[in-house]
């Protein structure tokens, strides 16, 4: 890992752990402090970073800024019953030009994943999603992306990538690795009836906010996520004013730290982002307070990952095959290990999408389909395939 991208924490955050008790997270957390230096990252798991770059976020200019008390309040809180070590790497700056942060945000996310640590990042803005992203290339798979946020943030193909044109960049630039691209929580007035259509021609998923306000839909959403980004203004803006996009609609507290936490437990998830904190906007530190413990409730989620993804064998699942009318069965699977359910698609030839075979699904899938009914996502993911 290149360490030159990296600065220390804020030299008042280190001061503020060291007078935590010796319990609290702070304590716990291998820091890249001015006095210790860089962590040893032998067997850590979780990668605290934060990326001070909000130069291309729409109408919330001084993002990026501030992460200092979203750390102190984070490392201010009592770790769960947890057991994976977790570094915090400090801080990616401006580079001299945007694109240099995305650089830089790329390789270390890159040399995370070859080391199996799973970055969370702080944002600065959402376009970082799309270095994020990138940084997926040397893998050669496909991935899927999750959006926890109340615009699909489409833009125009010719727009300057920012925050509200990125997913433009995903889905068009070369290399394309683009499998799925979820959206949670949008709100329709914020997003053009014409980006709704395009993403339906495309398969992907919308979610609308009112939909999830059953959390339970979330969970196999965020089973099939590599990568999973939030949004601040997906939050309801008295529960959250640190963002100038905020809505009086959105996302309780409560709600996002259940994303969170759902984004944690599934074995897929290999990097987590939350963007657009606007430090200048948070009244009495509420927001950073809430970003605090819903990266908490992510790293709980981690370390409570029931490791039943059926990557090979599906000895210790139950298996239901429904015959559908005029059509090939579909073959469901139940973990005995958690109870979760997936369904799967049979026709996959090429390994670059043989870790899509198996879709996570609920057990409301399974019923839909004895009744005759496909169920929507694997309607969607076998016109990806076909």
């Amino acid at each position: 890992m290149n360490q030159d991208f990296l600065s220390p924490i804020d030299e008042r955050v280190y001061a503020n752990t060291v007078l935590q008790p010796d319990n609290c997270l702070g304590k716990t957390v291998r820091l890249h402090s001015s006095q210790n230096g860089f962590p040893d990252l032998e067997g850590v798991a979780i990668a605290i970073l934060g990326v001070k770059e909000g130069r291309r976020a729409v109408d919330n200019e001084g993002c990026g800024e501030g992460f200092a008390v979203i750390r102190k309040k984070l490392y201010e809180l009592f770790p769960g019953n947890w057991s994976l070590p977790i570094a915090d790497l400090g801080n990616i700056e401006k580079g001299n030009r945007v694109e240099d942060t995305y650089f830089a945000v790329t390789e270390t996310v890159t040399s995370l994943l070859k080391e199996n640590i799973i970055p969370i990042l702080i944002g600065g803005s959402q376009d970082l999603t799309y270095a994020n992203y990138r940084a997926y290339d040397v893998l050669e798979q496909t991935v899927n992306l999750v959006a926890v946020d109340s615009r699909f943030d489409i833009g125009m193909l010719d727009d300057e990538l920012n925050s509200r044109s990125f997913l433009s960049k995903i889905i068009m630039q070369k290399p394309n690795n683009l499998f799925n691209y979820s959206n949670i929580g949008y709100q329709t007035y914020f997003n053009a009836q014409e980006e709704i259509e395009l993403l339906n021609k495309l398969y992907f998923d919308a979610y609308r906010l009112g939909e999830v306000k059953n959390l339970e839909l979330v969970e196999p959403i965020m089973r099939d996520a590599d990568i999973v980004s939030i949004d601040v203004g997906c939050i309801r803006q008295s529960e959250a004013p640190a963002n100038n996009n905020a809505s009086p609609n959105g996302f309780y507290g409560e709600e996002v730290c259940a994303v969170a936490r759902y984004a944690g437990i599934s074995d897929k998830v290999t990097s987590f982002g939350i963007y657009e904190y606007n430090n200048r906007l948070d009244t009495n530190h509420q927001t950073a307070n809430l970003i605090a413990q819903t990266i908490w409730y992510f790293i709980e989620g981690v370390n409570q990952r029931a490791k039943d993804y059926p990557y090979s064998t599906k000895e210790s699942y139950q298996k239901f095959s429904v015959m559908l009318e005029d059509d090939d069965p579909i073959n469901f699977y139940k973990s005995d290990k958690s109870g979760r359910w997936w369904m799967e698609i049979n026709l996959i030839t090429d390994n670059k999408y043989k870790r899509h075979a198996l879709i996570p699904c609920a057990y409301q899938d399974y019923k839909k389909a004895t009744e005759q009914k496909i169920p929507d996502r694997w309607y969607k993911a076998l016109q990806k395939l076909t």
